[in-house]
């Protein structure tokens, strides 16, 4: 732009011929004929560069079908192109209308649409899910969309024997932190005993972003002897039967909420006494849950056991920042794993896979480290193939 500029004044003065003008800036006799013509029919700010976009496209939507198809999102504001299209059609069956894909870009482009944020998951759960054999094989635990109760918000913790459908704990938490869940898990386990499995959702506290989808909540499961279980993202029929209790749950306790904390929570204790000892299931050939539940034999330990690998695994402890040091490496793993005792095993020269009790969290690739010349810091690579953060190993 600046030469430009310089060349429209050099232009104006008329000291030389037009072609040493262009010459002197290296453009030819053409070019500056347009930086001229430009410049006397806008100004300096008619330099600068065009859109080289052609002004028209044969495959280009009519403006008339547009207006149509902003007429009708406007109509129906919460109506995805998919819907929008077949109402269009229904309407006038007889005109070209373009695929559902573009009508979304007609959409975006006039700021009708925003686009979806995305979410980053953690990693998928890889086991195929267990079955509900019998009582305490399987409990389901998730929380209960939030709703306001006085001046807060309440956050129903819920946890059921998927067998029997035992509604084990219904509790009113004010966030879904690990902490005070596992604190209600603590006073079920020493109730009820400990089951075989947990199923969960992928939200929090249940799941993070770290390798294996572990968190705080999950290792602590798995030092129990608690296997976590996760469904797919997208899929709560895979957890159906504790999403139809939520259902019946909200219809009775939630619509409307009480007026305060404690009315609430004895709203949910006289919910969970009815649902498991007077209420009919009909998958139960309509009896009741607490005529099909009883507590499991494994108690809850004192203190709290460290898990176990097999005898050709080479076990290391976790720093407290989440870091193990092998083969005059440091791999970072999570800091859910602060002080824990994962286990190694070798599948291939200079592989080793990484468990933390049945959970495949990833590889240790040494050669991989050596390919790029890392001596002091590796990479983890997850077992859905992505790649944890590096921390480079402090001096001794």
């Amino acid at each position: 732009m600046n030469e430009r500029v310089k060349f429209i004044a050099r232009y104006l003065q008329n000291d030389e011929p037009f072609s040493a003008v262009c010459e002197a800036v290296g453009v030819s006799r053409k070019t500056g004929y347009k930086w001229v013509e430009r410049y006397e029919a806008g100004g300096v700010a008619a330099l600068v560069d065009r859109s080289r976009a052609p002004q028209s496209h044969p495959h280009a939507v009519a403006a008339e079908i547009v207006e149509l198809i902003l007429a009708a999102r406007r109509r129906h504001p919460r109506w995805g192109p998919r819907k929008l299209l077949v109402v269009l059609k229904r309407q006038q069956p007889t005109r070209a209308w373009p695929v559902a894909s573009t009508l979304g870009d007609i959409l975006r482009k006039h700021g009708l649409v925003r686009r979806r944020r995305r979410h980053r998951c953690s990693a998928p759960y890889g086991e195929r899910l267990a079955d509900y054999a019998a009582p305490n094989a399987i409990w389901c635990a998730d929380f209960k969309g939030h709703f306001p109760v006085g001046e807060a918000r309440c956050h129903p913790l819920t946890i059921m024997d998927g067998f029997s459908r035992y509604l084990l704990r219904c509790q009113a938490l004010p966030r879904p932190l690990s902490g005070p869940v596992q604190d209600v898990f603590v006073a079920a386990f020493r109730e009820f005993g400990l089951p075989r499995s947990i199923r969960t959702d992928n939200g929090a506290p249940f799941s993070t972003l770290a390798p294996g989808g572990l968190s705080r909540l999950a290792v602590w499961w798995i030092r129990l002897g608690i296997r976590p279980e996760r469904i797919l993202p997208g899929r709560p029929d895979q957890n159906g039967r504790h999403e139809r209790m939520h259902s019946t749950l909200k219809a009775e306790t939630a619509r409307p909420p009480r007026a305060s904390w404690r009315a609430q929570q004895r709203c949910f204790d006289a919910f969970r006494h009815e649902y498991n000892h007077e209420r009919p299931h009909e998958a139960l050939a309509y009896a009741t849950p607490a005529s099909q539940y009883h507590p499991s034999q494994r108690a809850y330990p004192r203190p709290l056991p460290e898990p176990e690998y097999p005898g050709h695994f080479r076990v290391e402890r976790a720093y407290p920042n989440g870091v193990i040091s092998f083969r005059e490496t440091q791999w970072y793993l999570s800091n859910c794993l602060a002080g824990e005792l994962v286990g190694l095993e070798e599948v291939d020269d200079n592989r080793w896979t990484v468990y933390f009790g049945p959970i495949a969290l990833g590889v240790l690739d040494a050669r991989g480290a050596k390919a790029r010349g890392a001596r002091h810091f590796g990479l983890l690579v997850r077992a859905d193939g992505a790649i944890t953060s590096r921390r480079r190993r402090r001096a001794h």
